[in-house]
């Protein structure tokens, strides 16, 4: 299938069409979002929220009798948002640390989401069926008005985001000078806790209670490696988000029998390991490549200096010097033969003959000035 058609399913395509917004609102708001919980360390928040929400989802259904997307999801944010009360709380008046509260409550709310589930399954005029799809994900059953649904509270959260905008950012970088300043920063917390709860609730029906979290952190893990400007990496883990939605939905519909949630997963996590390795401010690959440039150009440096010290010692900037001799010398930094056709380069040095290397003028010059900036510095 070529590119031009795929376009043209996107818009002719109900299906195609419909998973694909859902998954973009999902990866822009849970994006943008997540953020905020992976500069203040909280990358675990995400995963136990949407374990804490499986819960909430069971008793909605058992309490209405109703598979009604909207009522699934409210009972779900119910759920995470008291579980985000309880790590709030446990954090706050226990000596448990944060990462140990988080643990606790993923564990105890799911394990109590697994039971109600299995409760659901046995009861003579009920089905689990239609809310497993919160578990794994089903993307698939996603229709124009869960879409709707999702972009409603999503654009809420978003809203709230722009509104309380330079508080966040100080809840993030120092919320000990917000309390001096007068902030009610527990109270921001609860807030934008409960906005990352609304980002995880709208996406467990496209990608489930598993892997959530993956939408929460991968997004924001990825612009974190592009910038160092909060502002630009918000919104740039927004668009990772719905390109990797939009992506995995493309993939699941034109690849038989694989599901969107997890393409979707895949998708940012190669977004990820891609962000990880080029991007020019922390990518591997850069930072590999910069240290290497850095060490040549140490070495070639060193060897400089080397030539300078002989040259001084014979009183003569003519006199040759034996690669040798260069080359015990820079035992301790290698590198020698490589460095002298630099420095040839440069004109900095040249060959008197096979053997011989002497500085030039224009090296010579070089060397003593860096000799001099090296005896200031220290």
């Amino acid at each position: 299938m070529d590119l031009l058609s795929i376009l043209q399913d996107l818009v002719t395509d109900y299906t195609l069409r419909t998973v694909s917004l859902g998954a973009a609102v999902l990866g822009f708001v849970s994006g943008i979002l997540g953020s905020f919980a992976v500069l203040r360390k909280q990358s675990l928040l995400g995963d136990a929220i949407s374990h804490a929400a499986l819960p909430g989802i069971a008793l909605a259904f058992l309490l209405t009798g109703s598979k009604a997307p909207l009522t699934l999801i409210l009972g779900a944010a119910i759920a995470g948002w008291i579980g985000t009360l309880f790590i709030i709380s446990i954090i706050n008046n226990t000596p448990i640390k944060e990462d140990t509260a988080l643990g606790l409550v993923l564990s105890v709310f799911f394990g109590f989401g697994l039971v109600l589930l299995t409760f659901i399954q046995k009861l003579p005029n009920a089905s689990q069926a239609g809310l497993d799809k919160f578990l794994f994900g089903q993307a698939a059953t996603l229709m124009e008005r869960d879409v709707v649904t999702m972009t409603v509270l999503g654009s809420i959260s978003l809203f709230f985001v722009l509104l309380f905008w330079k508080e966040f950012k100080l809840l993030c970088f120092n919320a000990d000078f917000g309390d001096s300043q007068g902030f009610r920063m527990s109270l921001l917390n609860i807030l934008l806790t409960s906005l990352i709860v609304i980002a995880i609730v709208i996406g467990l029906q496209t990608v489930g209670v598993v892997l959530m979290s993956a939408m929460v952190v991968a997004p924001a893990a990825a612009a974190r490696q592009w910038t160092d400007r909060m502002g630009f990496m918000v919104f740039l883990a927004g668009v990772f988000g719905a390109i990797a939605g939009v992506t995995g939905a493309i993939i699941s519909s034109i690849t038989p029998r694989l599901p969107t949630g997890p393409t979707i997963v895949i998708v940012i996590s190669g977004i990820v390991l891609f962000s990880l390795l080029f991007a020019p401010n922390r990518g591997l690959i850069w930072s590999w490549v910069r240290k290497r440039r850095n060490n040549r150009r140490l070495q070639v440096d060193a060897v400089l200096g080397d030539l300078y010290i002989l040259a001084t010692q014979h009183g003569n900037i003519e006199h040759g010097h034996s690669i040798t001799v260069l080359r015990t010398m820079s035992m301790g930094h290698g590198g020698t033969d490589g460095s002298l056709k630099e420095l040839e380069l440069q004109q900095l040095a040249r060959r008197i003959d096979s053997d011989k290397w002497t500085l030039t003028s224009k090296g010579y010059a070089k060397a003593e000035n860096m000799i001099i900036n090296d005896r200031d510095d220290e």
